[in-house]
């Protein structure tokens, strides 16, 4: 069993800078496939960012591609969203998400469907 919590949201102007944490206070981490997705008001929630267990492979979406990094501690303990060059349309309450179930090694998830652990949330604005 995880718990997962997120922290770090936040309100900054545009091509400001954020990082997100993503902590557990159960196992850890590095078994899990990991994602951080959002949700803007009316909108689906979509996948930003995934990572498969053992980090082998990352997935960015193109929208936040080479601007949003996804990592975690040694420990295993955190999972980080680094968000630079932040825009307007970046605003949306963050989720991060953990599956514990059978996974490939070397494969992420990018569905909601495929995780069966999640946070409460944390809330992005971005001002222009």
């Amino acid at each position: 069993q995880v718990h997962l919590v997120e922290s770090g949201g936040g309100l900054v102007q545009a091509g400001g800078s954020l990082r997100l944490s993503c902590t557990t206070s159960g196992r850890t981490l590095e078994n899990y496939a990991m994602g951080w997705f959002r949700q803007a008001p009316g909108k689906e929630r979509e996948c930003v960012a995934a990572v498969a267990w053992r980090r082998e492979r990352t997935y960015y979406a193109a929208s936040v591609k080479g601007r949003f990094t996804i990592s975690s501690d040694n420990d295993e303990k955190t999972m980080y969203l680094q968000m630079n060059t932040l825009k307007p349309e970046d605003s949306a309450v963050y989720y991060c998400a953990g599956r514990s179930w059978l996974s490939p090694r070397g494969v992420y998830y990018t569905g909601t469907k495929d995780y069966n652990y999640w946070g409460q949330g944390t809330q992005v604005t971005v001002s222009s």
